[in-house]
């Protein structure tokens, strides 16, 4: 219990060996980055998308839809 009087809130869980959290609610899931060896066709797929590079890696980035984001490599 809190000071407050209310349940006190659980740490996150680490069960991975990496260290990564693993979040205790079933209905987050993290969207994760597609990693193709062409982008070409991947930067046609919408009209906002852009490529970008980085750190010497080519990224495809999309700020009003994030579901078109890619990397190559």
């Amino acid at each position: 219990m809190t000071a407050k009087g209310g349940p006190a809130k659980e740490p996150p869980v680490f069960n991975r060996q990496d260290g990564a959290r693993r979040s205790l609610c079933l209905n987050y899931q993290v969207k994760s980055m597609k990693v193709r060896n062409s982008l070409k066709s991947l930067l046609k797929r919408h009209r906002d998308n852009r490529m970008v590079r980085r750190k010497g890696r080519i990224y495809i980035i999309n700020k009003t839809n994030p579901r078109f984001k890619a990397r190559q490599g």
